[in-house]
Order: structure tokens, then sequence, then C-alpha cells
């Protein structure tokens, strides 16, 4: 039988260490830098008009990480979550070779 001051002795205290951890979970993703060698390899820019288009034949203008589907964000957003980058923040008007229409 569970007591009141054995359920406020080791509850508590473990739901307080739950939810620090929690806390932690839901931050803000960092931002993803031009210099990150994944960046680099996918030649992520942070303003699309930036892009290299000799370089990325597969660049169109006008496309964008908030029109892409890896984009964890509304089309709105400034910046979200890019899948292809393990969450971290992209510019919405960025772009990467891994951009894909959203469906």
């Amino acid at each position: 039988m569970t007591t009141r001051r054995r359920l406020l002795g080791t509850g508590v205290p473990t739901a307080i260490v739950i939810l620090g951890f929690a806390n932690v979970a839901f931050t803000a993703p960092v931002r993803l830098e031009e210099t990150d060698p994944l960046a680099i390899s996918l030649g992520y820019r942070q303003d699309a008009r930036k892009v290299d288009a000799k370089k990325f034949a597969t660049f169109v203008p006008g496309r964008n990480c908030a029109g892409c589907q890896l984009f964890q964000g509304k089309p709105t957003d400034k910046t979200g979550a890019c899948a292809a980058f393990a969450g971290k923040a992209v510019n919405g008007k960025g772009w990467c070779a891994a951009w894909a229409k959203k469906a």
C-alpha cells in the first residue's frame, strides 16, 4: 500500500526529473550553418537566391526550404526543423539539393 508520504517522497522528485528532461526535448532546434559538413555536401544556402545553379543542376529558382517536403514547419515560418539535417533549423528562404516538392 502506498502512503501519501511515500508518494510525495518518491513520486514528486521523479516527476520533476522527468519534466526537466521533457523540457530539453522541446527546445528549439539548433540553426544550421552553411559551414556544417552536411550542409556543404548538399549545397545548403540560407538564401536560395545565392545558390550556384551551375554547380547544382537540380536547383530551380523559386524553390526554397519552406516549400520542401522535408521542412517541418509551416510554409510561412521563417525557420523550421529539417529532416535532411537531423532536425536542425533551416531558413525558410534557403535551399539544398535534398529539396523535394511538398505533397
